[in-house]
This record gives C-alpha cells, sequence and structure tokens, in this order.
C-alpha cells in the first residue's frame, strides 16, 4: 500500500482534492432535518455523496453533517468555505446539532421537574455557553474560571453546580458571592473549609455531596470516576456520616445528592447500578433526618465516535425516572449534568493536508492540525473518523493506508492510526467528533496559537474565537532583566 512517490511538499501540490474510503462514490438522496429550537421538525431531501466504508448517515454527527453533491457541509455552509475564510485547522460546530441533543434530554424528562446543568469543561466556548444558558440550562463547573464564563454567557448563578475535588477558598468564596445555586461536595475535609469560608461570609453554603457507588461505568480508565480507586466524591459507606456531619454545620444547609461515575458510557447498565445505589442512600439519608431536595444523575452518557451506539437520552432517562417512581420518589426534583453528549457529535476539526510520506513500515499523512489542538487521541488512544472535505474522484489516486500525524515533536502527536485515504498535499480533512474534550483541551505547546472557532446556525458562519496569533502565546510573558 505504499505510495509510489516521494514526499510532496504541500507548494507544490496539484490542487487535487481529498479522497475517502472508496473512489466509486455513487449518489443518493439524504434526509437533512430542519432544526428550530431545541428540536427537529421537519425533513428534506438532499443529494449526497455515499461511500462504500462510510455513508453520509453512518457519518458522527449526521444529519447535520453529510455529504451534498461530493462536499461535506455542515448545516447548509460548505466545509470548505469555512476553511478558505478562516484558514486551518479550524473547529466548526453545528448549533442544530446541539439543539437536537438538549431536546433529546428535554424530552426524556418531560414532566418533571428537571435542571439539565451543561458540564461546560467539554466545550467552553462562550457562543457555546450562550446557547445553552439562553435555552433555560444551567451549568455544572469545576473551577473559579469557568463561573466566570458562565457570567460572561449570560448564565444564571443560581442555575450553577461546582463540582470538583480541589475547591479553593477563594474560588468558595467567589461562587458564594455569586449566589451559585449548589456545591457538590467531595470529601470530608472539604466540607469543613466550605463551612469556614460560608460562615466567615455570614452566609450557609447549598450543599450536596457526590457519592462514590463504587459502579464500573465500562470506560476509559482515565474517565472513570466512580470506582474506589478514584479520586471523586465520598466513599458509598462513609456517605450518611458525611451527611450528618454536613447537616451538624452552622454554615451549610444539605439540598441534595450526586452521583457521577464516568464519561463516554455507551451502557445504561452502571446508569441504573448506580441510580439503585443512590436511592438506597437517600432512604437512608432521610431515616437520620436529613430531607433530600434534589437528585443528581450526573453525566457521562456517551456519543458516537466509531460504531458507538450509547442508549438515547431520552430512552435512558425514561428507565431511569421508572426506577424512582418505583420507589417513590418521582416527584423530586432532578438534575444531570450532561457534557459530551450535547457538543461532542456536534463539532468537527478541519485540517490541511502538509506532505504525504511514505515510509517502510508506515506512510504518513501529515496534516496542520496537532496533539495541542486536538489532544484526545494522544492523551486518551481515542478514535476520531477523519473524512475528506471532498468526495473521492479517479484524479485523487488509489487509496493507501495512513497515520495521520500533526507537525508537533512527539510522536505522540497523532490524530488517526491506520486510515485509508486518498490524499494529496493541500486537500482538506473533517476530524469529526471534535465538539468535546478537543479545543477546551488545547494548549500553545510548541508555541503553536490556537484555532478558530465558528458556530453554524443554518447557512450562517458565525466566527466565535479569532485565531490566536503567536504574540498572543507569550503575551504575558516578560524579559528577565
Amino acid at each position: 500500500l505504499r505510495p509510489a512517490r516521494a514526499v510532496v511538499p504541500a507548494h507544490r501540490a496539484s490542487g487535487g482534492t481529498a479522497g475517502n474510503a472508496a473512489p466509486n462514490a455513487q449518489s443518493g438522496p439524504c434526509i437533512v432535518l430542519s432544526c428550530s429550537g431545541a428540536f427537529c421538525r421537519h425533513a428534506r431531501i438532499l443529494p449526497c455523496i455515499r461511500h462504500s466504508s462510510m455513508t453520509p448517515t453512518s457519518l458522527p454527527g449526521a444529519p447535520f453533517f453529510a455529504y451534498r453533491e461530493g462536499a461535506l457541509f455542515v448545516e447548509d455552509v460548505r466545509l470548505a468555505d469555512v476553511a478558505r475564510e478562516h484558514g486551518t485547522p479550524v473547529y466548526v460546530y453545528s448549533q442544530a446539532a446541539m439543539l437536537a441533543a438538549l431536546g433529546a434530554s428535554q424530552r426524556g424528562f418531560e414532566g418533571r421537574k428537571v435542571q439539565i446543568c451543561y458540564a461546560m469543561k467539554a466545550n467552553s466556548s462562550l457562543a457555546v455557553l450562550q446557547l445553552f444558558a439562553r435555552q433555560g440550562c444551567g451549568f455544572d463547573i469545576v473551577s473559579g474560571g469557568e463561573l466566570q464564563r458562565v457570567l460572561a454567557a449570560g448564565g444564571e448563578p443560581s442555575k450553577v453546580i461546582f463540582s470538583g475535588v480541589g475547591k479553593t477558598r477563594a474560588e468558595m468564596r467567589q461562587a458564594l458571592q455569586a449566589g451559585i445555586g449548589c456545591f457538590n461536595v467531595e470529601s470530608e475535609s472539604e466540607l469543613e473549609v466550605l463551612n469556614d469560608v460560608a460562615t466567615s461570609l455570614g452566609q450557609r453554603a447549598p450543599v450536596s455531596i457526590r457519592v462514590n457507588p463504587n459502579v464500573d461505568p465500562k470506560t476509559h480508565p482515565y474517565i472513570s470516576t466512580g470506582l474506589k480507586g478514584n479520586k471523586f466524591g465520598v466513599a458509598h459507606e462513609r456517605t450518611v456520616a458525611t451527611y450528618q456531619r454536613a447537616a451538624a454545620l452552622p454554615g451549610l444547609r444539605v439540598v441534595g445528592i450526586d452521583c457521577h461515575i464516568g464519561s463516554q458510557i455507551t451502557e445504561e447498565t452502571p446508569y441504573l447500578d448506580a441510580v439503585d445505589r443512590m436511592l438506597d442512600l437517600v432512604r437512608d439519608i432521610e431515616a437520620a433526618g436529613i430531607p433530600i431536595h434534589h437528585i443528581d444523575f450526573g453525566g457521562g452518557l456517551g456519543i458516537n465516535y466509531n460504531g458507538d451506539a450509547p442508549p438515547a437520552a431520552d430512552a435512558l432517562w425514561t428507565k431511569l425516572l421508572a426506577k424512582l417512581d418505583a420507589r417513590g420518589y418521582g416527584d423530586r426534583q432532578f438534575m444531570i449534568e450532561p457534557g459530551r453528549s450535547l457538543v461532542g457529535n456536534a463539532g468537527v476539526c478541519v485540517t490541511e493536508v502538509l506532505y504525504v510520506k511514505p515510509g517502510e513500515q508506515k506512510n504518513f499523512c501529515i496534516v496542520d492540525a496537532a496533539m495541542n489542538d486536538l489532544p484526545r487521541p494522544a492523551m486518551y488512544q481515542a478514535f476520531h473518523a477523519i473524512v475528506p472535505l471532498r468526495a473521492a474522484t479517479p484524479a485523487n489516486g488509489g487509496e493507501h493506508l495512513y497515520d495521520v500525524v500533526g507537525p508537533i515533536c512527539e510522536s505522540g502527536d497523532w490524530i488517526g492510526r491506520d486510515r485509508r485515504l486518498a490524499v494529496q498535499p493541500g486537500d482538506q480533512l473533517a476530524v469529526l467528533s471534535a465538539g468535546a474534550y478537543c479545543s477546551s483541551m488545547g494548549s500553545n505547546y510548541n508555541t503553536r496559537a490556537r484555532p478558530a472557532e465558528v458556530l453554524v446556525n443554518g447557512g450562517q458562519a458565525h466566527l466565535i474565537r479569532s485565531r490566536e496569533s503567536v504574540e498572543d502565546t507569550f503575551r504575558c510573558e516578560k524579559l528577565a532583566p
């Protein structure tokens, strides 16, 4: 499969377009939803290009990302046009995809008292926060900086819950003065510190204890948070005693219980197991005379990266609520903390092929996006589908197997392994499912400026983050005397 040609620099490229899994693409109809608000209402038929290994309807992010007449679109905007205007690498998000994902959770809780708190660490861009705030969402934060972002985006502080194992006194003070809705307390020692801070301000901090139920979420160990060996939450067997201590402290006011077992969960069983254990605790806590006003299920629902089939959000929440109803807790206030499931498949990273480099053991497709822009593959060995912005044509030449890698001086700087592509320098690719934990985890490693971000709404593409300049990367630095 090694191409019979030498390395070709981009400036000598012939200007061909990128190929996909098969050069014999065929045209066919593709259903695209028209979305308004949180729900998709109508469908229209548009021409699409179908490929033998990945059809438009199978693309993660479909139908909001789909081929039309050989070009990859996000909603009604051609991705190649975004790249032409804003350069590469560039993140592009679909507003309709985010609202459709949110709508699934809203349907699952229809008729219930629920507050959806977006876990903003997944994607903390101000325009994304603004979108969810306008839909009535609250926010799950893990730092004082994230609280400032929520307020800057127009979020309501009373709908903010503050999670995280390492809240500082300054952050606690900041959150209390802002009037947030709840602290998810993660240790017994944190209770004592929060009590001190609250009493010094003459306030009572609203608290929920995050329970570690020792439930295996069956996900990557780095994003598993509900096992005994994880740093998060209070051990199941210590929970009642911790609630009794919280109720006795003058600066605290117990309002709820919280559980978050991990991220990218693709099975319903871990959720159902965790709910059973949580409800056992609610029973025991209330038997000790401490009322629980809200139950927070956390988040962690997975998305489709590579044929993953997580449960639909509305179906999952319906099953969980049936459990609560059966045990007499169906009238409580509920909270969930979705992050990845709302934004993950709503974004792509568009990147340009710089060089193709044949080798004895590996062929490399070197692109201008790197591990600083999109760190999930390097950090978690994560899979992201990679597709061309233009469907394959005979002019692209044959397909070859490539490792798609970035320019950073690390062997760990890769975006995809063993991908079958027909590419030439100058072609553009889309890294799919890049809406969560990609840009938000980016860095300036190798003094690389972070990419621009664009939010698409129908036929309009809005720049929501300007591309950094190199000067931006060292703006806060000073030379020594």
